[in-house]
């Protein structure tokens, strides 16, 4: 890269132990030379907000992480054609103007950390509990951005110092090999200074738990490939092993899948599955002005532009039939994560959709893991929504301890209890599982009402449906959530058919529960096919949160994956601008191109492989 000298910029204060929206308030607009600051702790807090306002760029979380990026991988792809101007659409070039500001923007956040580092103990009046907080919040963000630029772009420049002259910049790639070796001794060094999540009370701001949590994540990429180094996925076990075993953070999951985005959408934080968030807030006007975003408008669930307490929302992002087919019956997730309804007009009333008619038909599905609805900020923005982006979930810290430990020691019982705690919430353990006809019944003309009681719960309905006077089958009906309303039960509750108008016999019918075994994995799993599953689990719980691109990547089955999908819709009969994007991807596009800019800046750099 060319190396600059970033100058720090300057925020509005905000209390540093708030715990609302700690990125709230106007964009940078001023510059300070380090000569004349670093003295004061509101200068260091402003400092260090300069480091995570990279977090927010349109570049990385606000905006284009979500849909342009391609980091959901074989999950969805972009609806639009015309995005083939985006990295997203695998047909990017070193001149994309995507694959430069990307790289920017992480190193500008580079910059901004060394620069802080730097000075951080310039006044060594302010007390050193604080300033030591603050080195480690930076240190660990330094890290970060160091993990998502070897991720895109393999070995990249490595700066650990503030640039201070414009003479002889230029500066050879560091080995990708030597990148995560400096991003694992900034994060290591920044788990011993930041606070607990406890301490904090709220997840905007890094702490031991966060901190943790990426440790095994970066520990997992690099047992992977392209470093396959299998000694780290005992150090990735280790860091999630930490988090689940804090008792004093006591992270667990939130029972409700759904609530986990409706809570972000409504700007209430969990900490105790939520361990780190990218903030947002207001409708980017007015009173409530904020610091708003784009999560939930590009990538979220279709929304008409009315009413306002809707929210517009024209969702970019559609579901592949592969994403689609990995969902089995029971598991709730599908139904939030992958829009199964729409809103009647510009009504805020839904109509819940069928299911699809053919495989080529899932492949209009919009994702809808966030819904502008539950926004509380009213009116609503057009295009600008309050919604926060999880990096990191405790559900994503089980299954990585599962997949370290299976590659470890094979599917020990630890692993499948880690595994099985994801499953249990996903699946609606003590709803109803199915209906069993036990007598049609004669005379019926039109669809009787099935009334359920008992079973020591509540929460069910459904309709029966007829066909030549009898009842064949009896539906529960759509909830306004998940899309199914299988009630919660203790034991199987009594299903009642009312009797025909007139004559004939009536229909009775009996019911049966989904259970705990019907969400866990087998007992006698073997190690490969454990690890087969993980692969599929992970998408089922994390999709679209920008991690199954690189989870491939590490597998070693990016382009394959990827190339199927092509494969896959051509046979469901599908004609799609998509298919020539994921048939178009191969090894070159496990890396992002160096940006042409850089190279003509930077004349040490050199291209990565494909990219000539």
């Amino acid at each position: 890269m060319k190396k600059k000298y970033y100058l720090l910029t300057l925020l509005i204060l905000v209390s540093i132990s708030s715990c609302k929206k700690f990125l709230d308030g106007p964009q940078p607009e001023d510059s300070l030379a380090p000569e004349t600051y670093y003295n004061t702790a509101a200068q260091l807090d402003f400092a260090l907000r300069s480091v995570y306002d990279i977090l927010q760029s349109p570049e990385i979380y606000r905006t284009k992480i979500h849909y342009l990026k391609g980091f959901e991988a074989d999950e969805g792809y972009a609806r639009a054609s015309n995005f083939n101007i985006y990295l997203n659409s695998n047909t990017h070039t070193a001149s994309t103007a995507d694959a430069f500001a990307y790289w920017r923007d992480l190193y500008k956040g580079i910059a901004r950390a060394n620069v802080l580092l730097a000075n951080v103990d310039k006044n060594t009046g302010i007390p050193q509990t604080l300033r030591d907080q603050i080195r480690g919040e930076a240190t660990f963000l330094r890290g970060y951005y160091y993990f998502m630029l070897v991720q895109s772009y393999g070995g990249v420049p490595l700066v650990t110092e503030p640039t201070t002259s414009i003479v002889n910049t230029d500066l050879a790639k560091s080995t990708d090999v030597e990148i995560y070796a400096q991003i694992l001794k900034d994060m290591v060094a920044a788990e011993a200074l930041v606070p607990k999540i406890t301490t904090l009370g709220f997840n905007g701001r890094i702490s031991k738990s966060a901190v943790r949590g990426i440790l095994a994540r970066v520990c997992l990429s690099m047992a992977g490939n392209p470093i396959k180094d299998v000694s780290k996925y005992e150090d990735a076990r280790k860091w999630a092993k930490m988090v689940m075993d804090d008792g004093e953070a006591g992270h667990q999951l939130n029972p409700v899948y759904s609530d986990i985005f409706i809570k972000v959408a409504q700007d209430k934080y969990d900490i105790k599955e939520s361990l780190w968030e990218v903030e947002f807030s207001g409708n980017g006007t007015g009173t409530f002005g904020g610091d708003a975003g784009q999560v939930g408008y590009n990538a979220g669930a279709v929304q008409p532009a009315a009413p306002a307490t809707v929210g517009a929302a024209p969702g970019y992002i559609w579901t592949t039939a592969k994403m689609y087919n990995l969902y089995q019956p029971g598991d709730v997730r599908r139904g939030w994560n992958i829009m199964n309804y729409s809103f009647v007009g510009t009504t805020d009333v839904k109509s819940f959709r069928a299911a699809p008619a053919n495989q080529a038909a899932i492949y209009s599905l919009p994702i809808a893991k966030w819904r502008r609805e539950y926004e509380l900020v009213s009116p609503k923005n057009a295009a600008l929504t309050p919604i926060n982006f999880a990096i990191l979930r405790y559900s994503d810290v089980l299954l990585m301890f599962a997949e370290a430990e299976n590659e470890i020691s094979g599917p020990t019982q630890a692993a499948k209890d880690a595994l099985n705690l994801v499953r249990r919430r996903a699946y609606a353990i003590g709803g109803i599982k199915a209906f069993t006809i036990t007598n049609g019944g004669t005379g019926y003309t039109t669809a009787p009402v099935v009334t359920i009681t008992g079973g020591g719960g509540t929460g069910a309905v459904a309709t029966a449906v007829v066909a030549g006077g009898t009842v064949t089958g009896i539906n529960l009906t759509p909830n306004a959530v998940t899309g199914f309303n299988y009630g919660t039960y203790t034991s199987a509750p009594t299903i009642a058919i009312a009797a025909p108008p007139a004559g004939g016999t009536t229909a009775t019918a009996t019911s049966s529960l989904y259970m705990n075994a019907d969400a866990d994995i087998s007992p006698t799993i073997s190690k490969d096919d454990f690890r087969l599953f993980i692969r599929d689990e992970r998408p089922r719980e994390l999709c679209y949160e920008a991690l199954r691109k690189f989870d491939l990547i590490r597998w070693g089955i990016y382009v394959e994956s990827m190339q199927g999908i092509a494969n896959q819709a051509t046979l469901d009969g599908l004609t799609s601008h998509m298919i020539a994007w994921f048939r178009a991807t191969s090894e070159k596009h496990l890396l992002f191109p160096i940006p042409g800019q850089e190279l003509i800046n930077n004349k040490l750099l050199v291209q990565n492989p494909g990219w000539n």
